[in-house]
């Protein structure tokens, strides 16, 4: 192969090599930051001498503006027919207001910022509370973006309330950090079979052989093995709002939410593809 199409395949021309509109909320340039801004049409020129990755962490575009809230518990509730249905309950503390607005002129895609559960000042760096000072709003712990379609109906500073954006009946995703559980073995994490119990056996809750013989020789990525468990970001799709309850400001949502009580929930319209997610 000539000199000449191997530089062609290893260093493509830069009228080859085009980048996108980031379709993230978060991007990281872990090896070297390029000195340009990444637009639609902006060239990436790559030479002998030149090499970096790109490394993009991909948030996906919600249905709608969403709310944080924390989770306080689990309790039955009683439908008016009499079924008896089990529900998470969600309260929501002092915040849940616009802090930012992001748009595609000035940061490559559109989403709205939102800050939950006021805290005092010591509590946050400076560069935080200039962030909020801007905006003009109080000192808030959680900040969070809902990346959206339109940004239409959304300005700095407002609040937004539970009952103004669900109704009864509604579905949502919710999203949590799951209970730590800590390091735990093959049965309890994979749910995996004990051995016999009987007399003589020397496997009762082992894990047994996890080699593959003499070829490979060596034990296959992703097996399945004792390590640490939960403590890990979940959501959960499609679930039902129950009831809300205007004077205590709660929630109920059907079916268990991650985490254990006081956890920190992201509650976002539930995404359904064709009706308020585009297919492609």
């Amino acid at each position: 192969m000539p000199l000449s199409a191997i530089n062609q395949f290893c260093y493509p021309t830069p009228s080859l090599v085009k980048t996108k509109t980031p379709t993230s909320l978060k991007c990281s340039f872990l090896s070297k930051s390029l000195p340009f801004p990444l637009t639609k049409t902006t060239p990436l020129t790559l030479n002998r001498n030149q090499k970096f990755s790109l490394s993009i962490v991909v948030m996906s575009m919600e249905a709608g503006v969403g709310l944080m809230g924390t989770k306080l518990g689990m309790m039955s509730y009683f439908e008016p027919n009499g079924k008896v249905v089990p529900v998470t309950v969600v309260g929501f503390r002092e915040g849940n207001i616009v802090t930012q607005i992001k748009t595609d002129a000035t940061d490559g895609y559109d989403a709205v910022q939102v800050g939950y559960r006021r805290v005092r000042d010591k509590k946050l760096t400076k560069p935080e509370m200039g962030h909020l000072e801007k905006a003009g709003v109080i000192p808030m712990r959680h900040l969070q973006e809902f990346r959206l379609q339109g940004l239409d109906g959304f300005e700095v500073g407002q609040k937004l309330l539970f009952e103004e954006l669900f109704k009864e009946g509604d579905l949502v995703d919710v999203s949590g950090t799951t209970i730590g559980k800590g390091f735990q073995g093959g049965i309890k994490r994979h749910n995996f079979k004990r051995g016999p119990m009987s007399h003589g056996s020397k496997s009762h809750r082992a894990l047994g052989s996890i080699g593959a013989g003499t070829t490979p020789g060596r034990v296959y990525k992703g097996k399945k093995m004792p390590g640490r468990m939960g403590g890990t970001k979940t959501k959960i799709r499609k679930l039902k709002i129950v009831k809300i309850d205007n004077d205590l400001r709660v929630v109920m949502i059907k079916g268990a939410l991650p985490g254990k009580p006081g956890n920190l929930l992201r509650i976002a319209p539930a995404k359904i593809v064709g009706k308020n997610i585009p297919k492609s």
